[in-house]
C-alpha cells in the first residue's frame, strides 16, 4: 500500500478520482462530439440521433446492477472493481476511436447505405456508453470502499473537481482543435486513467457490513422491487420504448393535453403511473424502513434532475444553431463546446473549494438541494434570455453550479444509506435513475424538440425538471450529525 494511502492525503484523493475522471472525460467527449458528429459528418437527423443517444442507457439498465452485484461478491487481480475498471477503460478507449472512423467501418461491415450507417452508429454508441456505464459504477464504488463516512464527501468531491477539471480540458480541446482531436485525446486519457491507478490503488479485501442504520443480511428481490418504486413510471416507458423500436409496436394514438403536447396512450399511463409513484414515495404507503424510505426519495429526486440535464445535453447543438443570434455555421460548434465549457469549469473550481466546506457545516442534502434549484433558476434564465450570447453565458455559469454538486454528493449521500458491503448492487439501482430518464430525454424530448419551431423549448424543460427535483430534495432527511 502506498504511503499516501495509508494518511489518506489529497494525493490519494486525487489518484482514487483518476477512474471516476477517465470516464467522465469519455462522457464529455461523447456529450461534445456525438450529437455534433452524427449531424454534420454523417447527416443523421434529431430523431435518428435520438434513437442512438438512447442505446447506452438502454444497456446501462441491465448492465449497471449485474455489474454491481459482480463486483462486490467477486474477487479478482487483486480487487472487486479493477477487473471492470480495466475492462470498462479498453472498451471505452476503442469505442471513441471507432467514433470518427464509422464511415471506414460502414464499408467494411454494411452496404454502405443509410440504414446501415445508422445501425452501426446505434452499436458503436451501444458499446462506448455499455463500457461507460460499465466503469461509471466500480470507479465511484471504489471510493465508498477506500474511505469511511467521515471522509465520504471528501471523497466524491475530490473526485468531481478532478474529473471536472479534465471535463474543462475536454470542451477547451474542442475549442481549439475540433472535436475529432478531442476524441483521440479522449482514447488515451480512458486508457491511461484506468490502467495506472489500478497498478497503485490497494483494495480493502472486506468492507463494513452494515449501514448507517445498522441494516444487516442478504438483500432480497424484494427489497430490490421496493427501492425501486420511485421509478416505475420511468421503467414501464423504457419497457415500452424498447419494444416499441425493435418490435415495431409504437402506440400512434395522440392525447392532447392543454392544446400543445401530445401523448400516446402508454405515454399517458406512464405519466400516472409516475404520479402515483411520487405520492407512494413521499407518504411511505409501503411503510419502508427509514433507510429504504430514504434511498426511494433520492431516486425520485434524482431522476429527474437527469431528465433535464439530459435533455441539454443531447439538444444542446440544436438551441445554439437555432436560437442564439448572430452566429454563422462555423461558429455554431465553437459555441456549443464553449457553453459546455463554462458549465464544467464551474462544476470543477466548486466541489472542494465550496460545496465540500458547505456541506461540513450544514449537511450535504441541504446543500445539494440549493445548488439544484439554482440549476433550475439558470435553466429558466436561458429560455427567457439566451438568445442574447452574453446572457446565455451567465446562465450557464448558474447552471454549473448545480452542476458541480450534482455529480459528487449525490453519491456521498446515497452511499450512507445503504449497505456498505452491497455497495456496487445499490449504484447499480441508483444509475437506474440516470438512465431511465436518459429515455424519455432521448426519445420524448426528442420528438417534442423536433416538432418545436422555436427550440428555446429545450431549455423550458429542463428548468421544470430541475425545478420539480429541487422540490423532491427538500423532503430527503438532512445527513448532518
Amino acid at each position: 500500500m502506498l504511503d499516501i494511502q495509508k494518511r489518506m492525503s489529497n494525493g490519494f484523493f486525487a489518484l482514487l478520482s483518476l477512474p471516476a475522471t477517465a470516464m467522465g472525460f469519455a462522457l464529455s467527449v461523447q456529450i461534445s462530439a456525438l450529437s455534433w458528429i452524427l449531424s454534420t459528418k454523417y447527416g443523421l437527423d434529431i430523431h435518428e440521433i435520438g434513437i442512438v443517444w438512447a442505446a447506452g442507457p438502454i444497456a446501462g439498465i441491465v448492465a449497471q446492477p449485474i455489474v454491481g452485484v459482480l463486483s462486490d461478491n467477486i474477487w479478482f487481480l487483486g480487487g472487486r472493481r479493477r477487473p471492470w475498471i480495466l475492462l470498462g477503460g479498453l472498451l471505452t478507449g476503442l469505442m471513441l476511436l471507432a467514433l470518427p472512423n464509422l464511415g471506414i467501418l460502414q464499408r467494411v461491415f454494411t452496404d454502405g447505405g443509410p440504414d446501415g450507417l445508422l445501425a452501426l452508429a446505434v452499436v458503436v454508441a451501444l458499446t462506448l456508453d455499455l463500457s461507460i456505464n460499465v466503469s461509471f459504477n466500480p470507479t465511484r464504488s471504489i471510493i465508498a470502499d477506500c474511505t469511511d463516512r467521515s471522509q465520504r464527501s471528501k471523497g466524491y468531491t475530490w473526485m468531481q473537481t478532478v474529473s471536472g477539471t479534465f471535463g474543462v480540458l475536454a470542451y477547451l480541446i474542442a475549442v481549439i482543435w475540433g472535436n475529432e482531436t478531442l476524441i483521440y485525446v479522449g482514447v488515451v486519457i480512458a486508457l491511461l486513467f484506468t490502467i495506472l491507478p489500478m497498478i497503485f490503488i490497494e483494495e480493502p479485501r472486506h468492507l463494513e457490513k452494515e449501514s448507517s442504520a445498522g441494516a444487516k443480511g442478504k438483500t432480497s428481490v424484494k427489497d430490490i422491487v421496493v427501492s425501486l418504486l420511485p421509478l416505475y413510471g420511468f421503467l414501464v416507458y423504457g419497457i415500452y420504448v424498447i419494444i416499441a423500436k425493435l418490435f415495431g409496436l409504437e402506440d400512434t394514438s395522440s392525447i392532447s393535453l392543454f392544446g400543445a403536447f401530445h401523448l400516446s396512450t402508454v405515454e399517458l399511463v406512464c405519466v400516472i403511473i409516475e404520479l402515483l409513484c411520487i405520492m407512494a414515495v413521499l407518504a411511505n404507503v409501503s411503510r419502508e424502513k427509514e433507510n429504504t424510505h430514504e434511498f426511494q426519495k433520492i431516486l425520485l429526486a434524482h431522476s429527474f434532475t437527469w431528465w433535464g440535464v439530459q435533455t441539454m445535453n443531447i439538444y444542446m447543438f440544436f438551441y445554439v444553431s437555432t436560437v442564439i443570434t448572430g452566429l454563422t455555421p462555423e461558429s455554431m460548434q465553437s459555441v456549443n463546446s464553449w457553453a459546455f465549457l463554462v458549465r464544467d469549469l464551474v462544476g470543477a473550481l466548486l466541489p472542494v473549494l465550496v460545496l465540500n466546506e458547505i456541506a461540513k457545516r450544514r449537511g450535504m442534502t441541504p446543500t445539494h438541494t440549493g445548488a439544484i434549484l439554482l440549476m433550475a433558476a439558470g435553466y429558466a434564465a436561458i429560455y427567457l434570455f439566451g438568445s442574447n450570447i452574453i446572457a446565455f453565458f451567465i446562465a450557464l455559469a448558474v447552471v454549473g453550479i448545480g452542476w458541480a454538486s450534482l455529480v459528487s454528493l449525490p453519491f456521498a449521500i446515497m452511499s450512507e444509506r445503504v449497505d456498505q458491503s452491497k455497495m456496487g448492487l445499490y449504484m447499480g439501482i441508483f444509475n437506474l435513475s440516470v438512465v431511465l430518464p436518459q429515455l424519455v430525454a432521448s426519445f420524448k424530448m426528442g420528438e417534442v424538440v423536433s416538432a418545436a419551431q422555436d427550440k428555446s423549448v429545450i431549455f423550458l424543460i429542463c428548468a421544470l425538471c430541475l425545478a420539480l427535483s429541487g422540490l423532491l430534495w427538500l423532503f430527503v432527511k438532512n445527513d448532518k450529525k
